[in-house]
C-alpha cells in the first residue's frame, strides 16, 4: 500500500503546484497507483495527471493542513476520513457529477465513517498483518508475537512498518486492549511491549515488497497486497493474520476543499468507479476494491490468494480501526515518539 515519498514528492515539498487546464494533482500512497490506469485515463480524457507520493496517513494530513500544497485529490484511510471532514479539508461531493456512484458495492456504500459516500470514493481495502519468510521460521505466523516477542530464529531480522496507528493497535490487541483506548494501564503495557521488542528488530521501514522478495528481511509487519506482490517474486514469503487482532482498512479518494482542478477531479473519481478500471487499480497493487462488478476483470491469481481471502478462523480477529479521540491520539503520539528514540 505504501512506500517512502518519491523523488517527485520531495522535489515538490513546500511548493505550490500551478493550476493548468486539463491537469490533475493526485496525492497518494507510494507504489499504489496503477500506471496503466493513469495512461488509460489520460488517453480518454486528455487530462495530464501528476502523482505525488506520501508514506503515511500522518504525513499526508500534515501536508494538507499546512496549505499551499496544490493537490486536488488525497487518499486517506477510513479512520482519517472524519478528521479531514471535521477540519474542513475536503468538500462534499456533487453526486450529480458522478454517474457511476451507484457502482459502489452496497457493503461499502453506507460505511460508518462516510454514510452514503458523500465525501469519499473507494480506492482499495485490505489488512495489516505479519509476513514471514518460511525458510527462516516454520512456526506459527498468525500472531503479533512475530514482532512483539520474536522467536530466536527471527531476532534481528524483523521489520516493523512505521505506521503509528497500525503498529500501536496491533500491540494493544496483543496485550489484551483495544485500539484508541484511553486506559493508561493498557497503553503502558502496549508501550512496554513495543519498547522491549524494538532491540530485536532489524528496521522500521517501508519497501518490503522488494526487501522480502530479495530475502533482505525475514519478517515484517506490513500490508497484505504488498506482501502478495513479494510472494509472487519469492514463494517462501507467507502472510499471517495475528489471532490477537489485526487492522482492516479501506483507503478512499477525497476531493480537497482547495482543489484547483475540480472538474478534472470529478472525471477521475467517476472513472475509477467503472468496474474494469477499479480492477486495474487492484491488479497493480494487489488489494481488493469496493466497486461492484469488478471481479470478472480481476487477475485470476487474486481470486484465491491467501493474502486476499482471510481464513475463516481468523476473520473475527480483523477490525476496522476507529478514529481515535484527541486524548487517545495524544497517548499514541507519546508512545510513538518514545519508540523512535
Amino acid at each position: 500500500m505504501k512506500k517512502l515519498m518519491s523523488t517527485v514528492a520531495m522535489l515538490l515539498a513546500g511548493t505550490t503546484l500551478a493550476h493548468a487546464e486539463g491537469t490533475l494533482q493526485l496525492f497518494n500512497w507510494g507504489d499504489y497507483t496503477s500506471p496503466e490506469l493513469i495512461e488509460k485515463f489520460e488517453a480518454e480524457t486528455g487530462i495530464d495527471v501528476t502523482i505525488t507520493d506520501y508514506d503515511s496517513n500522518d504525513t499526508a494530513l500534515a501536508k494538507i493542513e499546512a496549505g499551499g500544497h496544490g493537490f486536488d485529490l488525497v487518499v486517506p484511510s477510513a479512520n482519517y476520513v472524519q478528521i479531514y471532514v471535521e477540519k474542513g479539508l475536503v468538500q462534499e461531493l456533487d453526486l450529480s457529477k458522478l454517474p457511476n456512484h451507484g457502482n459502489i458495492a452496497p457493503e461499502w456504500m453506507n460505511v460508518d465513517y462516510d454514510p452514503g459516500r458523500k465525501y469519499s470514493i473507494p480506492w482499495q481495502w485490505g489488512s495489516t498483518g505479519v509476513a514471514v519468510n518460511k525458510t527462516a521460521y516454520s512456526g506459527d505466523i498468525n500472531t503479533s508475537a512475530i514482532f512483539l516477542d520474536p522467536p530466536p530464529e527471527l531476532e534481528g531480522k524483523v521489520n516493523v512498518t512505521p505506521e503509528m496507528n497500525d503498529v500501536i493497535s496491533l500491540a494493544l490487541w496483543y496485550v489484551g486492549g483495544e485500539p484508541c483506548t484511553e486506559d493508561t494501564e493498557v497503553l503502558k503495557k502496549a508501550r512496554d511491549a513495543l519498547v522491549a521488542a524494538k532491540p530485536m528488530w532489524l528496521s522500521m521501514d517501508y519497501g518490503m515488497t522488494e526487501k522480502m522478495a530479495a530475502n533482505d528481511v525475514m519478517a515484517s509487519v506490513y500490508w497484505n497486497g504488498a506482501i502478495f506482490r513479494a510472494r509472487l517474486q519469492n514463494p517462501d514469503v507467507v502472510y499471517g493474520y495475528p489471532k490477537e487482532g489485526f487492522p482492516l482498512w479501506m483507503d478512499q479518494v477525497m476531493l480537497l476543499s482547495d482543489a484547483q482542478n475540480v472538474e478534472e477531479a470529478y472525471k477521475f473519481l467517476d472513472f475509477i468507479m467503472v468496474p474494469e478500471n477499479a480492477a486495474m487499480i487492484s491488479a497493480f497493487a494487489r488489494y481488493a476494491n469496493g466497486i461492484a462488478g469488478s471481479d470478472p476483470f480481476m487477475p485470476e491469481d487474486m481470486k484465491s490468494a491467501p493474502e486476499i481471502l482471510v481464513p475463516e478462523e481468523f476473520a473475527a480477529a480483523g477490525h476496522f480501526l476507529p478514529t481515535c479521540s484527541p486524548k487517545a491520539q495524544e497517548y499514541y503520539t507519546a508512545i510513538w515518539t518514545e519508540l523512535q528514540k
